[in-house]
């Protein structure tokens, strides 16, 4: 009975012991930097920073365009199709922001602070997921993970001390007389 007691004492420490040698939980990630409130931004920033977001948005464009060339310039179906996808949600949210600069401007000709902070809110939300597509499309491609000089060259060295042969196909077993 004693030895059952201290099998439990011991199990009981082993356990507690494990539970503090893992590794402490993630703490949480921290929060995108927050947008400015639209209402707390002055409406000739709000003007001068939609135009800008939508300049920004264009470059993008003009960026992962160039990448769905390149992806069939190399008959690349997958990457066509990923980078593909990815332009066709910009030109979406593009369309999208530039219609809400209108609206914008028209509001803040108007004074009315309402309608101009949801347009200035819906350009800038575009902003950023416009940048992050502009990413995933270079990770259609890959040139996020690897981005090297299209002249790059790797030489190849063996060393002398390689056996010889296939190793995948080993010489057959001598015959048996």
């Amino acid at each position: 009975m004693r030895t059952l007691g201290m099998l439990a004492v011991v199990g009981g420490l082993f356990t507690s012991g494990m539970a503090l040698a893992q590794a402490p939980a993630p703490l949480p990630r921290p929060a995108a930097p927050a947008l400015d409130k639209a209402g707390d931004v002055p409406d000739s920033q709000k003007l001068e920073r939609s135009t800008q977001a939508l300049g920004g948005m264009r470059e993008a464009l003009r960026q992962v365009l160039e990448k769905v060339e390149e992806a069939r310039r190399t008959k690349d179906v997958v990457k066509l199709n990923c980078a593909n996808e990815k332009l066709t949600q910009i030109k979406g949210l593009l369309r999208i922001s530039e219609q809400a600069d209108v609206a914008l401007q028209e509001a803040v000709s108007k004074s009315e602070a309402a309608p101009g902070e949801h347009e200035f809110t819906k350009v800038m939300i575009a902003q950023q997921k416009v940048g992050q597509l502009r990413s995933e499309a270079e990770e259609c491609i890959g040139q996020l993970a690897f981005r090297t000089d299209e002249n790059l060259f790797v030489e190849v060295e063996e060393p002398d001390n390689l056996p010889g042969g296939d190793p995948t196909r080993p010489p057959p077993p001598p015959d048996l007389i």
